[in-house]
């Protein structure tokens, strides 16, 4: 009888039992995963941030991509970021892939999860961009419906990712600051604050940064990206940016984020970069970059308070 209730007393494994470490990744600073900097990464002791991955390029079953993500996740959080469930979509959203970001969710135990507010298929066919959506009632109760659908299916609020922007729609009948706004009010979904995505919109578009950001519900962001954007011409000559995601962060973009965090304080930030990619040095120098001001409002902060 002693050794059995012994037994009893010992932990059981169950499916919720964590199979990797929980880490926090409040004031952290982070980059994309790219699999060709793991060597370079795993070459570095102690703490290094957070990454993020893109959840379609680890939807099959496993093979080197799950190996090299199994041993970043060992020792790092990372961040799930999707971008084909098209919550802004008209259809409803696949069943299959959804099922399969699931799967990614209870395998990696990622401290952030977020999407886009965007849609990007046509019946069964996947887009390769993010396309926007009109800011209509129909349009905003479609998106809360998919995020509900979501969130649901994963057990977990997502952060949902303002968008950079290209063309506007004569049929939108609010602004996009309070559009977001609403659907975080319904869905209860927290905010990706993608800061280079406002500035390429509003070049685009000529509004000003600093009224968008003040608009904005920055209450509800939970994590930040800052990128590199292009410079183009549009078709009459006119400044276009794009948000390309091949360079480093221009200096109008870090003096918005200087901004941002003074308001909201330390809250993740990740610095994508997805094409054009540079050796792990130069990608790790962005990230301390945005690192320094974190942790030097953070001291500011502390100071203020004591």
């Amino acid at each position: 009888m002693a050794n059995a209730d012994r037994a009893t007393n010992l932990p059981m494994e169950t499916e919720s039992t964590l199979r990797f470490p929980t880490y926090q990744v409040t004031g952290l600073a982070g980059t994309s995963f790219k699999p060709e900097h793991l060597a370079a990464i795993a070459a570095v002791s102690g703490p290094q941030g957070f990454f993020e991955v893109h959840a379609e390029n680890y939807m099959g079953a496993g093979g080197p991509p799950h190996r090299a993500l199994e041993r970043l996740r060992r020792d790092h959080p990372i961040s799930l970021h999707g971008v084909c469930m098209s919550l802004g979509g008209p259809q409803p959203l696949d069943r299959e892939h959804l099922q399969r970001f699931k799967n990614l969710v209870d395998r990696y135990e990622p401290a952030l999860v977020s999407e886009h507010l965007a849609w990007s298929t046509h019946v069964d066919t996947y887009l390769n961009d993010l396309l926007p959506l009109p800011y209509t009632s129909a349009t905003l109760t479609h998106v809360c419906d998919h995020i509900d659908q979501m969130q649901n299916a994963i057990g977990r609020p997502i952060l949902l990712e303002n968008p950079s922007t290209y063309v506007l729609f004569s049929e939108s009948s609010m602004g996009e600051t309070d559009f977001i706004r609403e659907i975080s009010k319904r869905t209860g979904c927290g905010l990706l604050l993608d800061i280079n995505n406002v500035f390429v919109s509003a070049t685009n578009h000529g509004f000003s940064t600093l009224e968008y950001l003040r608009d904005f519900p920055l209450a509800k962001v939970g994590e930040i990206h800052l990128a590199g954007h292009a410079e183009q011409e549009d078709d009459e000559g006119e400044l276009l940016l794009i948000d390309s995601h091949d360079g480093p962060v221009a200096d109008a973009v870090w003096q918005l984020y200087e901004i941002v965090i003074a308001r909201c304080g330390p809250i993740p930030t990740l610095i994508e970069w997805d094409s054009k990619i540079p050796d792990w040095p130069v990608l790790r120098a962005e990230a301390l970059a945005a690192q320094a001001i974190l942790d030097r409002h953070a001291r500011e902060a502390s100071h203020a308070l004591g």
